[in-house]
């Protein structure tokens, strides 16, 4: 399966080690990771899956490819900034948010519209949207979206 996985641009060491062993963990369940193609979140959680031999996709707010991080394997460019936001989360069957700030909020919004089962590691606190289950740990993230898919 893809799974999106959507994060802050800006993070810290923990949100970092989070974000990149999720990745590992999804390569090596071999599922796609699905991203914003760029630094923080997105380039750690392809680190990981990288480092894994799994498969990543990035979904670029810009229009160069180029502008991929290293681990991203097929880069794509919109050109539509922050309005590339829903196709993040749409070419993913789950999405996994850690850390983030208002693109984050938008695309877990976006999750939630098109139906997707969202973990949340560290990231906004969010009750009464269906679908959403915050998770302690990334086993615990991985495997909330791998019962609901």
């Amino acid at each position: 399966m893809r799974v999106s996985v959507i994060g802050g641009s800006s993070i810290s060491e923990r949100s970092e080690e989070l974000a990149e062993e999720v990745g590992r963990l999804l390569a090596q369940r071999g599922h796609t990771v699905v991203c914003g193609g760029l630094g923080g979140v997105m380039e750690a959680v392809c680190r990981g899956a990288s480092d894994a031999d799994g498969q990543t996709i990035g979904i670029l707010p810009t229009e160069h490819r180029g502008d991929a991080n290293e681990y991203v394997d097929v880069p794509i460019a919109t050109g539509l900034g922050h309005a590339r936001n829903p196709l993040v989360v749409m070419n993913g069957d789950a999405v996994i948010a850690i850390d983030g700030a208002g693109g984050t909020l938008s695309e877990i919004g976006f999750g939630h519209v098109f139906d997707r089962p969202i973990a949340g590691l560290e990231t906004h606190d969010i009750e009464g949207i269906s679908g959403f289950q915050p998770c302690s740990t990334p086993e615990e993230a991985v495997e909330f979206i791998e019962q609901e898919v």
